[in-house]
């Protein structure tokens, strides 16, 4: 897999019939290892050991139901009263982050509402608080710590 602009760590993967896997300590199993989750795995540990998160406040593959549509966030923060605060999607290191990487997460806002936003393809990272309706949103210069939220 492609070096990141993240922390290396100590992955676990595996290989079963002829196909990688590796283990997401979030849902406790093993995943299939494509690109993104490479960069999703990378960025969780990075934001557990290095920006203070707690393990037990983060998930991976959030269902969100938007009318009929069915969607899945890549990894939410929630607070101590499951209130959410962050959303972060990860894209893979070949997929540039644009409009429409931005469009996806701010429609995932609509419905949960975030301090928040996050977006990686493990090469580039963007933080910014979504705006009000009619303002700017205010990008941050970093990932912030988990008691900066």
């Amino acid at each position: 897999m492609q070096q990141l602009n993240l922390p290396a760590f100590d992955a676990r993967v595996k290989e079963t019939g002829g196909k990688a896997s590796i283990y997401d300590p979030l849902r406790r199993r093993y995943v299939a290892l494509t690109p993104e989750e490479w960069v999703r795995q990378h960025f969780v540990h990075f934001l557990i050991a290095f920006r203070r998160y707690p393990a037990t406040l983060l998930a991976n593959e959030v269902t969100l139901r938007i009318g009929e549509k069915t969607l899945r966030a890549d990894t939410v923060l929630v607070d101590k009263h499951l209130r959410p605060r962050m959303i972060i999607e990860y894209k893979a290191p070949s997929v540039n982050i644009n409009e429409r990487v931005l469009q996806q997460i701010t429609a995932y806002n609509t419905l949960l509402h975030v301090d928040c936003l996050v977006v990686s393809n493990g090469l580039t990272h963007l933080a910014w608080r979504p705006a009000e309706p009619g303002q700017t949103p205010v990008f941050l210069p970093d990932i912030p710590f988990y008691e900066a939220l």
